[in-house]
């Protein structure tokens, strides 16, 4: 069969997935091993659980999906990154602060790009976290510091001329004629590649000092792949295997605990970030050899999406987990993530139903409705909604877990106001919100489920028999 002619969004950000997948692969080769055990773990996971294996994706959709990480450091960068990706079918959704959501110093705010619709999500559900600094932050960044940090990210060019406008005709025409796709598709990976020209060695250190984040995105005169993440239906299973290769890890999966109840939300984990060789320019000209470690190889499994009630409810936990966890190691020396997570899951069994009806009669998660025909009585057949999206909080520990120092942060100073509306001006794009993304998908699904039935949608969840799994 001939190839496409005319490429379409979809076919765009499914190439586009690929292209940097073979290029990661070959700037990080632990990256490589990373997919080979996780297509191991998902081979057995399926043919241990059949068709429950599925609950949450196809795995034909689990194996290809990926999700992205980059990070810019000016709002123009980040208005080109969403033109770029906007080609693709991919928008901007949700808003996370990271600045708070860690120990460390890590100045940046992000949201994700990927698709919104749920039959794009299922021909390929690609999505890239994208960070930008918060250069007006007086907790991380003096004035003149500041000054100095725009000075060089106003200086340099990310994105080409080229590739924003085969970008803008794409998302503008809904996709590029086969050659023009290729080249776009050339130029968009190879923004993404690790540059090999020399860092500024007094630059980047002097960042450094303030965020090894800080550092990766502006003490360089261009952007990179920080990790693409494939998807994997048992995480816990993924991390004994790559520790047993002798990988190292980080040392713990981030998000909900492993327990007997129904999967939620995302966990995520990683090897730890590698020395990589790259040459730098000292002050007097010379270019020396040294290592950076800015690269990690992370990981996710992937849960059911939660309510508000449900989120609030996850926050709630994650605060009890904490304080729980501190008084036990104050009064415990020898206090371990093992300890950690028994009191994660006795927090989660009080917190959460162990089943999938339960979490949806409650109103904690959210499921789609589907008509289905078993002999002569049609029943609504109830399916999870895959949790599409991010946790500040873990996003932010995978980011902890691979710095080589905490860097520095002045708490007596006040913090620069960013928020979801001042990400969508900086973007000049409305930001979804995930929330009400997940809600339209039920929405529609009741509305033809009802349809179908000749009745009110209100009555679907109540009055009609839902069939599922009863995890």
């Amino acid at each position: 069969m001939s190839a496409p002619t005319f490429l379409e969004p979809w076919q765009l950000r499914a190439a586009f997935a690929r292209s940097l997948s073979d290029m990661y692969g070959k700037e990080v080769p632990a990256y490589t091993t990373l997919l080979d055990v996780s297509h191991e773990v998902n081979a057995d996971f399926v043919a241990q659980h059949g068709a429950d294996a599925e609950r949450l994706g196809s795995i034909s959709r689990v194996t290809a999906e990926r999700h992205g990480a980059i990070r810019v450091g000016t709002p123009t960068e980040m208005a080109q990154v969403a033109r770029v990706f906007g080609a693709m079918g991919m928008r901007p959704v949700g808003f996370y602060d990271l600045r708070d959501a860690s120990s460390s110093s890590v100045p940046v705010i992000s949201t994700a790009f990927r698709p919104v619709e749920r039959e794009e999500l299922a021909r390929n559900p690609f999505r890239v976290f994208t960070s930008m600094l918060v250069t007006a932050d007086r907790r991380f960044f003096t004035a003149d510091l500041e000054q100095r940090l725009e000075t060089f990210l106003g200086a340099r060019t990310l994105f080409g001329p080229e590739l924003l406008a085969l970008a803008d005709r794409a998302e503008a025409e809904g996709g590029l004629p086969e050659e023009q796709a290729a080249e776009f598709l050339r130029l968009a990976t190879e923004a993404f590649e690790l540059s090999r020209e020399p860092v500024d060695q007094a630059w980047y250190r002097e960042l450094e000092a303030v965020s090894a984040v800080a550092a990766d995105i502006g003490g360089i005169a261009s952007t990179h792949i920080n990790h693409l993440t494939p998807r994997v239906l048992d995480i816990d299973d993924l991390y004994a295997r790559m520790e047993a290769r002798g990988i190292t890890m980080i040392d713990a999966i981030q998000g909900p605990p492993r327990w007997e109840g129904p999967d939620v939300l995302l966990r995520q984990t990683s090897f730890r970030a590698l020395a990589e060789p790259r040459t730098f320019r000292t002050a007097d000209g010379e270019i020396v050899s040294d290592a950076l470690r800015v690269r990690f190889g992370e990981v996710e499994a992937r849960g059911i999406a939660l309510t508000r009630a449900g989120r609030a409810a996850y926050d709630a936990a994650v605060v009890e987990i904490d304080e729980a966890a501190a008084d036990a190691r104050a009064g415990d020396p020898g206090f371990t993530e093992a300890h950690r997570q028994h009191i994660a899951r006795a927090v989660w069994q009080k917190t959460f139903p162990t089943t999938e009806a339960a979490l949806a009669d409650q109103e904690l998660g959210w499921f789609t409705y589907e008509v289905v025909s078993t002999g002569s009585t049609p029943e609504v057949r109830r399916e999870p909604v895959v949790y599409e999206d991010f946790l500040p909080r873990s996003a932010a520990g995978i980011f902890q877990s691979n710095l080589t120092s905490d860097g520095a942060k002045d708490a007596s100073q006040e913090g620069t106001d960013r928020d979801a509306d001042w990400m969508a001006g900086a973007l000049g794009r409305d930001l979804n919100d995930p929330f009400d993304l997940y809600a339209d998908q039920v929405d529609r699904s009741l509305a033809a489920a009802a349809e179908t039935l000749g009745v009110d949608p209100a009555t679907l969840t109540t009055t009609h028999h839902t069939t599922g799994a009863p995890r």
